[in-house]
C-alpha cells in the first residue's frame, strides 16, 4: 500500500522528504512534498514523522 501526501494538509516542511529511506519523495512547483508511489516502498515512516498529519495510505 503506497502513501499520498494531502496537499491542503503540507505546509512544505520537507521532514518527510528527509525521512524516506526511498527517496521517493520530491518537492513540486508549489513547494509542498509529492510522493513518487513507483519508488513508495510502503513503510510508513513518511506518516509518523509528518507534523501536520497531511501523509496517509493511498487507499484513505
Amino acid at each position: 500500500m503506497a502513501y499520498k501526501i494531502d496537499s491542503s494538509k503540507c505546509i512544505g516542511c520537507h521532514t518527510c522528504m528527509g525521512m524516506c529511506p526511498a527517496g521517493a519523495i520530491s518537492t513540486s512547483a508549489d513547494g509542498k512534498c509529492v510522493i513518487d508511489t513507483a519508488k513508495c516502498m510502503s513503510c510508513g515512516t513518511c506518516a509518523s514523522v509528518c507534523p501536520m498529519g497531511a501523509i496517509v495510505p493511498e487507499n484513505k
